[in-house]
């Protein structure tokens, strides 16, 4: 049977693999509970991750529970089609873009399932997102302890897929080390709990028979036959992400299958449930910040920091960084709680008492022979201070991916990690590779007190010098990391990016013995292929390429970030994805309502860029006239909430009234277009009459036909005219609240509780629960307790 998407064997014909899709769709639709979607802009918005990756998928399907999920694997298996699980989408190697069936998780399956609070573990769905798990965590003083960056929008099969880790993980270890057991299925219909396995379970499982007792097996012989490659080919260092986990299966680490698929990428299975550890929440923290003259000479003090000390992070960031906060005016309240310096080195500690905290580091300090008064000393245990400083650590990605300079920088190279021992050599060394290819303007910053290293680099990715040199570089820094008994990744996995690369690193005999564990599971390649195993080329399916064309536009604003370019408007997005949080900021109002990634700034800005129809396989072929970049846009408010909130300041609301007036170009709008883009005028008409105005609006019968002719919602109130133009003052016309969000921030005045409290009595139905509400929530913050850390 031919097959659908990329794999080792030939793909069919385009007339064929339409047919084939559209059938493939057709049974996913009868056979699964959840939304099916093959539509051109459904596969836009999920054609890329935040890497530089591209691969159109198949179609997408968002199941509603985790038996409709397994269901889709089984038909995609019926159907030959290979299969992409996919969390929040922000993976760093390619991981998560693949030519596919692409399972989104994230906005169904997302339950806390159990928590057993004596054994510090709980069970969760694949799709559900870090920080809300802790915060349902929270009540028990528990939480799960990797925490990623993305933490606001990660989900947790994200992170076991990609071994996550995060600044905490100087203190819990990476998302493997937090995984007791995992629901896996496999993609011929395998479907088992597996986890830490005795010799009496091993047996029992043996002499049951079938597929689990052939993969219990085949493991457990891959594990003998390589058993010496296994335990001295593997870096010992605290990060090393790359490759499967095969020194989980050794007998000292107890055959631990849930452990040895922790970050194979979606390559092996489907992780269906999850049971994970949990620690308590650490009561009280404090911050110390440490001023350097160069990154180099922070990295070389890490050491000595680690030997004095137990901090449960130990970040670093370096004078680019701060230089780009000052030039893009970002984080500058953050950067003037800096002690001096060029670069700095932040260490959190924490404990079950303020003094306790306070002590490791005035300890510390002792030890390194500096003070609290020193100038490149600040050390804080004023939570929101903290908070502040952390924010500029965790920045670091936004920041340098669009600098003011013009100069893009990209992934690829952007997490290697060493023996922290040896991190300020290897920092001297990767600075000289910089130099040699014209990449000295990078960023160094990350993971300091595990030797792990995060920069976004200005590799020229669109013509075929550029990639040229991008490869070389490639290699040649795997050569690097490798001689300095390092990992290719410590933290974003393999994917696309790395998975060539694997040889450098591993050694052939490993890396075969990788391809055996895929066999093993997934004999025909089917599970998210040409990722680790297989891998395509580190310099194939680019976002970019030197093959990439897009049509060139004339656009009706200037863009002056952007080189007055609209395409360059467009590639703005790299990925991050924090408009798809659901807490904190203001964006994205739409993904918050809806859950889908098209109706997020990211999944937007992706159909913008299919707009432009850079490669032949674009899936928006109409330009200006799509209907699927109109409706995506449809639900965009123009908030401007993506041009504060998104950490490279995306202003998808510019976009959107650029697209629409190029969309209705010489051709009639929406009623709504009308009836509100002009209201001014009709707000200076009303002004001859206003009371009969307003009472003709009101009117019963009229007032709907006039809503229903101007494409407005018949539940809307209809303006008071008459009271507007007579304020002296703002008027509220209309206030309707969501009655599950709290209408009174944490930072509201009483002035400003007050004023919202007299708009919501006067216009929202739901009104004394909002006023109960919003005051319940004020009160808490003064409750016993508050102050310590909900993570």
């Amino acid at each position: 049977m031919p097959m659908l998407g990329n794999g080792r064997r030939a793909a069919s014909g385009g007339d064929e693999r339409k047919a084939r899709a559209g059938t493939l769709e057709k049974a996913l639709r009868e056979s699964v509970d959840g939304e099916v979607r093959f539509d051109a802009g459904s596969r836009g918005a999920y054609s890329t991750d935040g890497s530089n990756y591209r691969q159109v998928p198949i179609g997408v399907v968002v199941p509603r529970t985790v038996e409709a999920g397994a269901e889709a694997v089984a038909v995609c298996a019926r159907f030959d089609a290979p299969v992409l699980n996919r969390g929040g989408g922000t993976s760093l190697g390619g991981q998560c873009t693949n030519a596919a069936v692409v399972i989104d998780w994230t906005k169904y399956c997302d339950r806390l399932v159990s928590v057993d609070t004596d054994r510090r573990t709980c069970v969760v769905e694949p799709g559900i997102v870090l920080d809300e798990l802790n915060r349902r965590l929270a009540a028990h003083q528990l939480k799960f302890g990797p925490k990623p960056s993305t933490h606001s929008h990660c989900s947790l099969g994200g992170m076991i897929g990609n071994n996550s880790c995060g600044a905490s993980a100087q203190a819990y270890g990476k998302t493997v080390d937090n995984v007791r057991r995992l629901e896996v299925l496999t993609y011929d219909g395998t479907r088992c709990w597996v986890g830490r396995t005795a010799d009496d379970e091993f047996a029992a499982v043996i002499a049951a028979g079938g597929r689990r007792a052939e993969i219990y097996q085949g493991l457990r012989d891959i594990a003998d036959r390589y058993l010496g490659d296994i335990r001295r080919g593997f870096p010992a260092i605290p990060r090393r992400v790359s490759g499967y986990n095969l020194e989980s299966l050794l007998p000292e680490n107890g055959f631990d299958l849930a452990r040895t698929l922790v970050g194979s990428e979606g390559t092996l299975v489907t992780v269906v449930r999850a049971e994970l550890d949990l620690v308590p929440v650490p009561p009280y923290e404090s911050l110390l910040v440490l001023g350097y003259d160069d990154i180099c000479a922070a990295a070389d003090d890490v050491p000595r920091l680690l030997d004095n000390s137990r901090p449960t992070q130990l970040e670093a960031l370096d004078d680019r960084m701060a230089q780009l906060m000052r030039e893009e005016n970002a984080y500058l309240d953050s950067l003037e709680q800096f002690p001096s310096g060029n670069s700095w080195l932040l260490l959190q500690f924490s404990g079950d008492t303020q003094e306790s905290v306070d002590e490791q580091g005035r300890t510390l300090l002792r030890a390194i022979g500096r003070g609290e008064d020193d100038g490149t000393v600040t050390f804080s245990d004023n939570l929101r201070r903290e908070q502040k400083m952390l924010r500029a650590r965790e920045a670091g990605l936004g920041l340098t991916a669009r600098p003011p300079d013009g100069r893009e920088t990209w992934g690829g190279w952007e997490d290697s990690a060493v023996p922290p021992e040896r991190l300020g050599d290897y920092l001297r060394d990767l600075k000289r590779l910089f130099e040699r290819f014209g990449y000295g303007l990078s960023s160094l910053y990350g993971h300091f007190g595990q030797g792990c290293v995060h920069t976004r680099i200005p590799f020229e990715l669109t013509s075929a010098e550029g990639v040229a040199a991008f490869r070389d570089f490639l290699v040649r820094a795997a050569d690097l990391v490798t001689s300095y008994g390092g990992s290719l990744s410590g933290e974003h996995g393999d994917g696309q990016a790395r998975g060539e690369l694997l040889p450098r690193m591993f050694g052939d005999r490993l890396v075969t013995a990788f391809g055996e564990v895929k066999d093993l599971f997934d004999p025909d390649n089917r599970m998210n292929p040409g990722k680790v195993v297989a891998p395509h080329p580190v310099d194939e399916d680019l976002r970019l390429g030197p093959h990439w064309r897009p049509r060139t536009h004339q656009p009706h604003f200037g863009y002056p970030d952007d080189q007055g370019s609209f395409t360059h408007a467009a590639m703005r997005c790299v990925g991050i994805g924090n408009c798809r949080t659901h807490t904190g900021g203001v964006m994205c109002p739409s993904y918050q309502a809806t859950g889908e990634e098209e109706h997020s700034t990211r999944g937007r800005a992706r159909l913008l860029f299919e707009m432009l129809e850079g490669h032949a396989d674009s899936t928006i072929s109409d330009g200006w006239r799509s209907t699927e970049v109109r409706d995506a846009l449809d639900l965009c408010l123009a908030c401007k909430g993506c041009k504060s909130d998104c950490p490279v300041g995306v202003d998808m609301a510019t976009y959107k009234a650029e697209f629409l007036s190029h969309h209705y170009a010489g051709r009639l709008r929406p009623a709504a277009h009308y009836s509100m883009g002009w209201l001014p005028v009709w707000a200076r008409l009303s002004r001859i009459s206003p009371r009969l105005v307003n009472a003709v609006l009101n009117a019963p019968g009229i007032a709907r036909l006039g809503k229903a002719l101007a494409g407005v919602a018949t539940e809307r109130n209809a303006p008071t005219w008459h009271k507007a133009l007579g304020a002296d003052r703002p008027f509220v016309i209309d206030f309707r609240t969501d009655p599950a969000v709290p209408p009174i921030p944490p930072h509201a005045g009483l002035d400003q509780i007050e004023a919202a409290a007299t708009a919501i009595v006067k216009g929202d139905s739901d009104r004394e629960a909002m006023v109960k509400q919003g005051l319940k929530a004020k009160v808490q913050e003064f409750l016993p307790g508050r102050r310590q850390r909900e993570d």
